[in-house]
C-alpha cells in the first residue's frame, strides 16, 4: 500500500457496505412479496418495495428523468468522496470510516438505480403507529456515516490536538 495514500485502506469499507447491500437486496426480492408487510418483531417488518425517487421518496413520481439525475448526483458526489478521503490526513480515521460507509451507501443505490431504474428497498420500521419511510443497507450506510461526520465536526474527534494548552491555569 502506497504510504502517499494512507487513508485508501479504508475503501474495504464501502466495498463490504456495496457487498451487503447487494447481497440482502437479492435475498429480498427473491424472498419477499411487493408491498406486503412480513412482521418480524414488533415494529420491524420486512417490506419489498420500489423507490424510483430518492430519501422519502422525493420525486418518485416525476416521470423518469429523475433517475439520470440522481444517477449523475451519485456519481459526482462519490468522486468527490474518494478525492476527499485520498486527501484526508493520516490520523483523520473517524473521517475516512464516515466517508467510507457514505461512498458505499451511495455506490450500492447507485447500482440498482442504473441497472433496474429504481432503488431497492425492504426494511421498514414503526414509529408508534406510523411507519418510517422502506430503507435498506445502503441508506443505514448513508445515515451512519453522515451522523458520524456530524458528530466527529462538533466535538472535534479525530483531530490532532494542539501542542500547546489552551486549558487556564
Amino acid at each position: 500500500m502506497s504510504s502517499t495514500r494512507p487513508q485508501m485502506k479504508w475503501l474495504w469499507i464501502s466495498l463490504l457496505v456495496i457487498a451487503l447491500d447487494q447481497a440482502t437486496k437479492q435475498i429480498a426480492e427473491s424472498q419477499l412479496p411487493l408491498h406486503q408487510a412480513v412482521n418480524l418483531f414488533p415494529y420491524f417488518d420486512w417490506y419489498l418495495t420500489y423507490n424510483t425517487g430518492a430519501a422519502f421518496s422525493f420525486l418518485a413520481n416525476a416521470g423518469g428523468w429523475q433517475r439520470w439525475l440522481f444517477t449523475v448526483i451519485a456519481v459526482v458526489v462519490s468522486t468527490i468522496i474518494v478525492q476527499w478521503i485520498r486527501k484526508l490526513p493520516q490520523d483523520e480515521t473517524l473521517t475516512a470510516v464516515s466517508l467510507s460507509l457514505i461512498l458505499g451507501g451511495a455506490i450500492g443505490n447507485l447500482i440498482d438505480r442504473v441497472y433496474f431504474g429504481h432503488v431497492i428497498d425492504y426494511i421498514q420500521i414503526w414509529l408508534g403507529s406510523y411507519p418510517w419511510p422502506a430503507f435498506n443497507i445502503a441508506d443505514s450506510a448513508i445515515f451512519v456515516g453522515a451522523a458520524m461526520l456530524i458528530i466527529s465536526s462538533f466535538i472535534g474527534v479525530g483531530k490532532p490536538r494542539s501542542e500547546e494548552s489552551h486549558e487556564p491555569d
